[in-house]
């Protein structure tokens, strides 16, 4: 049968075209490392390229500095502008064939800003530096968790000293809860404070063509007592907002632009500890735009 042969050999030679390209559209897929937000605890991830070891830079612009819903030593507003350099290394500790599914992370971020009257130390403009180390791991498909320990210090002296203890947990996904994009993060500080601060949060989206996305990032934090600050009791906030990504590559480096716009939500006692150095609004609206570079 002439015509059931040449079937046959045309589905052999369409196999060995799709087997041919299979390993090139897998080399393209994007590879991405966990990343531990140095502020917060909170995890994420960054598209990285081939190797073991990948450098993570970032730069981000504020219109203030606000962390877990409270200030963090840079009211909101445009007199000041603190800018944020990141600097980090991500290892890739135990590798499965050709997936990494282990990491050791090392994060440092540096906050500058136009300095008040009452930062007299040099350097007056670095008013935080915030290192972090830590383990990620993944738990399962789409599941990652990690555990950190950050030294938050002031170089300019104008807040104290803080070490943080961390875990987070992070779901990605593209249907279901997953497509949610949950996290879930807890902070105990064994040094310079006391109390529990537990975090969770959603950043649902959509994809917007090529490799743009728009979502709207979404917390709900509580620091348990006396987290905040001593005496204080326990306190909520929460924080809804847009943001828009960007992501590009330039040779074989990874980076991407995003945009988030948010507004802070602070229950009564928690807007009135940031007084008199920040608003003391209930509503606060808060504003980022950043640019990461991984390779």
């Amino acid at each position: 049968m002439p015509g059931a042969g040449c079937g046959m050999r045309a589905s052999l030679l369409l196999a060995a075209g799709m087997a041919s390209v299979s390993p090139a559209a897998a080399k393209d897929d994007p590879r991405t490392v966990p990343i531990s937000d140095t502020e917060d605890a909170g995890l994420d991830s960054q598209s990285v390229g081939a190797g073991r070891l990948h450098p993570v830079l970032g730069l981000d612009v504020r219109n203030g500095d606000f962390v877990r819903g409270t200030y963090d030593d840079d009211g909101a507003g445009l007199d000041r502008v603190p800018v944020h350099v990141q600097l980090g290394l991500v290892y890739e500790l135990v590798r499965d064939g050709d997936t990494a599914n282990t990491w050791l992370e090392v994060r440092s971020s540096n906050g500058f800003h136009a300095p008040g009257a009452d930062e007299t130390a040099s350097p007056r403009a670095l008013y935080e530096s915030n290192n972090l180390v830590g383990i990620a791991t993944r738990l399962a498909p789409g599941l990652t968790g990690a555990i950190t320990y950050a030294i938050k210090t002031s170089p300019n002296g104008v807040s104290d000293t803080n070490h943080e203890l961390s875990g987070a947990l992070a779901l990605e996904g593209k249907s279901g809860f997953a497509a949610l994009n949950p996290g879930f993060a807890a902070t105990w500080r064994p040094k310079g404070g006391g109390g529990l601060y537990t975090q969770a949060t959603i950043e649902p989206g959509i994809d917007l063509g090529r490799a743009d996305r728009l979502s709207a990032p979404a917390a709900f934090g509580v620091g348990w007592g006396g987290f905040y600050e001593s005496g204080s009791g326990t306190r909520v906030f929460g924080r809804v907002g847009l943001a828009y990504k960007h992501p590009f590559r330039i040779g074989d480096a990874h980076l991407a632009v995003r945009a988030e716009a948010s507004a802070l939500f602070r229950d009564d006692r928690l807007r009135r500890l940031d007084a008199p150095m920040a608003s003391p609004h209930t509503i606060r609206p808060f504003g980022t735009i950043a640019v990461s570079y991984a390779y």
